[in-house]
């Protein structure tokens, strides 16, 4: 029996090893059915020091591409204008142009470039808004009149006054609203909303409800949308084209002057205009007030924006 026993453990165990050894040899026929996960998870651990290497090998290509571009950038710039029509800026400083060929050059490129000939002509101002002692002068706004007007839209002009001869006045003159201190609660609820606001002398002190609402459009002495002689307030107003600096960059004007398809002279005009006016607002003996100015069309690209002359010699002139 004992015997027996033995022999029946030897072919179990016997039976066991040939199972496994079987398994073995059929797991190594079809290893995909087992092992192909095993490879992946390797593959994924072995990729992020390959990332790494990657992540450095571009950084140190940037470090090399920066320090490329600084020694372009330390490259003294070439004499004179360029020759051909394409070529690299960096290597060339930024060409300043008088108005009269800022303003071809503007109307060069509409015809080469096929867009609107009648779009618009933009100003952009940097200006010096240092008064000397820690002043500055204020981000102001201003009216003006073209001496070639190209909207043909009239503002709305509201004229505040008690006097019932000075309201029929202004309305035969175009106010588009005249009335005393009925006006400001309709100017408060939004019930009327005039461009702009002129008045008399002696209302002022009753309008001090609207200084928070209309903000630099307030009727000011230094605006001249204060006075007695209302036909004139409202010639200049209706008419008038607003400039005023930008509140955020505080020393930045942008203002539109004339469409390309004025005369060069006309665009000239306007420009000049817009300059006086700007002048005006701070006293000439500090130097000049604009720093740098930008001649721009409305489909124009940063190419095509032209700088010209405008700081000592335009300011100057206005001395004269």
């Amino acid at each position: 029996m004992a015997a027996a026993a033995r022999c029946l453990g030897r072919v179990l165990i016997y039976h066991q090893r040939h199972s496994l050894s079987k398994l073995a040899s059929q797991m190594s026929l079809y290893p995909c059915s087992v092992c192909v996960l095993v490879p992946n998870r390797h593959f994924a651990a072995a990729v992020k020091p390959a990332k790494k290497t990657k992540k450095g090998a571009k950084e140190k290509a940037s470090d090399e591409k920066k320090d490329e571009t600084e020694k372009i950038k330390s490259y003294p710039f070439m004499e004179g204008e360029p020759e051909d029509d394409v070529y690299l800026k960096r290597l060339y400083p930024r060409q300043i142009y008088e108005v009269e060929k800022a303003i071809h050059l503007l109307k060069k490129f509409q015809v080469l470039d096929f867009t609107n000939p009648k779009q618009g002509i933009y100003l952009d101002l940097t200006l010096d808004m240092a008064l000397g002692k820690k002043k500055k002068v204020e981000p102001f706004a201003s009216v003006l009149s073209f001496p070639y007007p190209f909207i043909s839209e009239i503002n709305k002009v509201a004229v505040f006054t008690g006097n019932a001869s000075e309201i029929k006045i202004a309305e035969e003159n175009g106010a588009a609203f005249a009335g005393g201190t009925n006006l400001i609660q309709k100017i408060l609820d939004d019930e009327i909303q005039p461009d702009f606001y002129v008045a008399v002398p002696e209302i002022m002190p009753e309008l001090n409800p609207l200084k928070k609402k209309l903000k630099k459009r307030f009727p000011k002495f230094t605006r001249n949308s204060v006075g007695r002689d209302i036909p004139k307030m409202l010639e200049l107003f209706k008419n008038g084209h607003e400039i005023k600096v930008d509140e955020e960059r505080e020393n930045f004007l942008e203002t539109k002057i004339a469409t390309l398809d004025m005369s060069s002279d006309q665009i000239a005009a306007n420009l000049q205009a817009v300059i006086n006016e700007v002048c005006r607002q701070r006293p000439l003996n500090l130097g000049p007030f604009v720093v740098r100015a930008f001649l721009r069309s409305s489909t124009s690209e940063d190419r095509d924006r032209e700088r010209y002359r405008e700081t000592e010699r335009t300011c100057t002139h206005m001395m004269l």
